[in-house]
C-alpha cells in the first residue's frame, strides 16, 4: 500500500516533468475577457469543469484504459471528441511527455512503444502508468482529478490574481467535488 500510494504522489506532482503546469484549458481567456476575475467564479467554473468536462471525459477514459479496455481504441476516440486544437495538441504533449519518462524509468515495459506510436493522450499514458506502478483504480483518477485542479488553481492564482490562502481554499473547497464525482465517473456511459 505504501508502494503504490509514493507512486501516486510522484505520478501526480508537480515536479513530474510533462509541462502540465504551463496550461491553462482556457482560463486564461476567460480571464482576459473578464469573465473570471474572483475565487467564487473560478470555483463555479472548476466545479463545471469536474462535474461536466472534458476532464470528466478524460477521466472515464482513464478508468476504461486502466481497466484493460483498448487504449489505442480509446485514444483514437479522444483524438476525434477534442473540441480544438490547442486542447488536443496540450493532451497529446502531456501523453507525449509521460510515456518518455517511462522509458527512461521503466525500460522493460514493451507496452509504451504501441502508445507512443499511437500518439498518446495524458490520460491514457496516465492510467497505463497508474496500472504499471499498481495504484488501485479509483485513487489513480482521485490524484489525475486532483492533480488537473491543483493545476488549474495555480493558473487562476496567477492569471485573476488570487492570493496563495484564497487558491488553497478553492483547493480545499472542491476536494468534495472531486469525491463526489469519482463513483460516477468510471461508470459514465460512453462507447467506443
Amino acid at each position: 500500500m505504501q508502494t503504490a500510494l509514493l507512486r501516486l504522489l510522484q505520478l501526480t506532482s508537480p515536479s513530474l516533468p510533462i509541462g502540465a503546469y504551463s496550461y491553462s484549458e482556457g482560463l486564461e481567456t476567460l480571464c482576459e475577457q473578464g469573465v473570471m476575475g474572483d475565487r467564487a467564479a473560478l470555483q463555479s467554473w472548476l466545479t463545471h469543469e469536474l462535474t461536466a468536462g472534458s476532464v470528466r471525459l478524460d477521466g472515464a477514459i482513464l478508468c476504461r484504459t486502466y481497466q484493460g479496455q483498448d487504449p489505442i481504441a480509446w485514444n483514437q476516440w479522444l483524438t476525434a471528441s477534442r473540441e480544438s486544437a490547442e486542447l488536443l495538441a496540450q493532451s497529446l504533449q502531456m501523453g507525449r511527455s509521460l510515456l518518455r519518462l517511462f522509458q527512461a524509468l521503466e525500460p522493460d515495459w514493451e507496452e509504451i512503444e504501441p502508445l507512443m506510436a499511437a500518439d498518446c493522450h495524458g490520460a491514457v499514458a496516465f492510467s497505463r502508468a497508474a496500472w504499471r506502478w499498481n495504484i488501485p483504480l479509483e485513487e489513480a483518477l482521485l490524484g489525475y482529478l486532483h492533480s488537473w485542479t491543483s493545476n488549474m488553481v495555480s493558473a487562476g492564482i496567477k492569471l485573476i490574481p488570487l492570493g496563495q490562502t484564497a487558491g488553497q481554499q478553492v483547493l480545499l473547497d472542491l476536494g468534495a467535488v472531486i469525491e463526489g464525482v469519482i463513483p460516477n465517473i468510471c461508470s459514465s456511459k460512453i462507447t467506443n
